[in-house]
């Protein structure tokens, strides 16, 4: 019991110490792996189809994957190296106020994000008790989740994986997985699919971050779990690899039953169709709630982050009283509105986070050379202080980035056209903030930043 109780310590946004890092590389894998696991991956890759046909919408997949897991784990090293939760990774880079932006930002995707889930699972939930009791109740299913994935953010990540991911979950769904794809299988016919050309409606690279940004959406999240893992290699390999498996499995999954004539494809309401054509798989009804169980990982993951990631801005509030707090704006906003414009949804949380990613690689694993002073991230006046606490060379780089990013993508879904979506906006982005930020720095700064990392080295 002592043991459980110390896995249920919230450090803030502290270092966690070496001895209290006890996810391994496999805890790291099934945490990621659960993590992947989502109804709302599935919509995704139904948006791939039929604007690609099957084969480039598989190939879109596989090379988004690949890109977005890719900075995924390696932001996950960043916070193995420090212990350190990720909006306080970007006070070096941003300086210590100006890394509230990206926190500000953080928080409301991430309530959007548990929202969504919610909203997800009580769907799911309703659409079950309908069938099995003639009772839908969809507001009790809202108070429901909401009530349960606030109790598992108030536990931890720890807790949660050694105690039900890898104890309870992580089996099942595996097993639920095995069983849909096989009934997928059976049931449509892959070469009539194949067959079918695409309508042209999707570039390929605007598919490409479509999928990257998926696990991308969890980088200003990520360090909030590997600053518990034992290891550097044990944090990236187990991050990248496991969600890089159920994205891969969910975004091909999605894809076949969008292109099926099982689900008729509504951007603004998604995600009952998809239930229902998962529910008339053979035994469809008991893997639906299988998955459904296992959803509730994603709103306990971002409850818990809104929460240590509102802690870079109030250090002195309760974490689990945050976890408190979101979990009722959550239920409210649940409550009240529908599951719309979730493509640009995506495409605005990637607008804002890769080119940041950029500049964050940039300086830790370039200028800094993967040194960064952990006393100086909780010290004003001091090397991370910059200008009044903002580093203003890094802030114009990253409103640049976002700003290419939506120039090349734009907002479909809002009637915004992009420049270049052929090109794809993933790469640019992230290119333009990583290079343009390890250029300026040493050109606007005068050398401010090589003379704090020798400061750092003597």
């Amino acid at each position: 019991m002592m043991d459980i109780v110390g896995q249920m310590r919230a450090y803030g946004i502290t270092p966690v110490p070496p001895e209290a890092r006890r996810l391994g590389v496999l805890d790291t894998f099934v945490l990621w792996a659960d993590l992947g696991v989502s109804f709302l991956v599935m919509v995704v890759g139904m948006f791939l189809v039929p604007g690609l046909s099957l084969a480039e919408a598989l190939v879109a997949i596989l090379v988004g994957a690949v890109l977005g897991n890719l900075l995924l784990g390696l932001t996950a090293t960043i916070g193995s190296d420090t212990g350190v939760p990720t909006m306080v990774l970007f006070r070096p880079v941003l300086g210590l106020r100006g890394s509230f932006a990206p926190t500000v930002l953080n928080v409301l995707q991430l309530v959007g994000w548990a929202t969504f889930e919610i909203i997800v699972m009580a769907q799911a939930a309703t659409l079950l008790s309908q069938r099995l009791l003639g009772v839908g109740g969809y507001l009790g299913w809202v108070l429901f989740f909401s009530l349960l994935t606030t109790g598992m953010a108030v536990g931890g990540p720890v807790l949660i994986v050694k105690q039900w991911m890898e104890k309870f979950a992580v089996w099942a769904v595996l097993f639920t997985l095995l069983w849909v794809t096989v009934a997928v299988l059976a049931t449509y016919d892959l070469r009539v699919l194949f067959a079918k050309p695409g309508t042209g409606e999707m570039s390929f690279w605007l598919a490409v971050d479509l999928v990257a940004v998926m696990p991308i959406s969890w980088v200003p999240l990520v360090a909030d779990y590997s600053r518990f893992a034992r290891n550097r290699r044990g944090a990236f390999w187990g991050t990248g690899a496991g969600y890089f498996v159920s994205h891969v499995w969910f975004y091909a999954l999605g894809t076949v039953l969008g292109l099926s004539a099982a689900v008729t494809m509504d951007p603004n309401a998604p995600i009952a169709p998809l239930l229902a054509a998962i529910g008339g798989l053979t035994a469809g009804w008991a893997a639906l709630l299988i998955l459904l169980v296992a959803e509730t990982d994603e709103g306990f993951a971002n409850i818990y982050s809104a929460a240590v990631s509102t802690q870079n801005l109030l250090p002195r509030a309760g974490q689990r009283t945050l976890a408190l707090v979101f979990g009722g704006i959550c239920f409210a906003l649940a409550a009240m509105i529908p599951l719309v414009q979730y493509e640009s949804f995506l495409l605005l949380i990637g607008s804002v986070f890769i080119p940041l990613l950029g500049i964050l690689t940039a300086d830790y694993f370039v200028l800094r050379e993967r040194r960064y002073d952990l006393e100086a991230l909780y010290r004003s006046e001091g090397q991370y202080w910059y200008r009044n606490g903002v580093n203003w060379t890094a802030m114009v780089v990253w409103v640049g980035g976002v700003v290419l990013y939506l120039a090349i993508a734009g907002l479909p879904q809002l009637g915004l056209a992009g420049l270049a979506p052929w090109l794809g906006a993933t790469l640019p982005s992230f290119f333009f903030g990583s290079v343009a930020y390890a250029i300026l720095s040493k050109v606007v700064t005068r050398g401010g930043l090589l003379g704090a990392t020798e400061a750092m080295k003597r």
